[in-house]
């Protein structure tokens, strides 16, 4: 009974070109018992450290608590409009209109109007700023749920939050003003 060693030759990782001299060199560290472990766990490290790298990407976004607070004044103050689900498309302001915004009110007057905070990006650049809820006059009921859909698919969590609770309070602000007041 033998042992029997197996030549496996490990293909280089998408997104990496290995060159000549590297691949001669795992070639050999392979080849050896002991330094074939410490390459394989290597190898794992590399992986991991990629897929860690991605995870933090995806968590440079946070909610911006300034714009949650500012949407809940605005729908205290009856400043909402009780649009239905998928018509956001329509009701959201373009590129032109955002552009004319921040020209007339800056970007911290902008802010306000997002949920979210991509904190990869400088504060003064519209790519820092996700998830839109109004037309910078009102909150639309359709731009909550399509940033709550979006967070939802995203795994944003405590964007999908603030977007949900500010729904249930549009909700009940408009189940208030619709209720009949009672008789005296």
């Amino acid at each position: 009974m033998g042992f029997k060693r197996s030549w496996v030759q490990i293909p280089p990782a998408r997104g990496f070109l290995l060159t000549e001299r590297v691949t001669r060199f795992l070639d050999r560290m392979i080849k050896a018992p002991t330094t074939g472990i410490a390459i394989a766990a290597l190898i794992c490290y590399t992986a991991v450290s990629l897929f860690a790298e991605d995870r933090a990407q995806a968590h440079a976004l946070k909610l911006n608590r300034t714009a949650f607070q500012h949407a809940q004044e605005l729908i205290s103050a009856g400043r909402f409009i009780p649009d239905g689900k998928g018509a956001w498309s329509e009701h959201r302001p373009s590129a032109d209109e955002e552009n004319t915004f921040i020209r007339l009110n800056g970007f911290a007057e902008y802010a306000k109007w997002h949920l979210g905070i991509d904190e990869r990006y400088p504060e003064n650049t519209k790519r820092r700023y996700k998830f839109p809820y109004g037309d910078f006059k009102d909150v639309h009921r359709c731009g909550l749920l399509a940033a709550r859909s979006r967070a939802i698919q995203y795994r944003y969590y405590d964007i999908e939050d603030a977007a949900g609770r500010l729904i249930e309070m549009s909700s009940r602000k408009r189940e208030q003003a619709a209720a009949p007041l009672p008789n005296p």
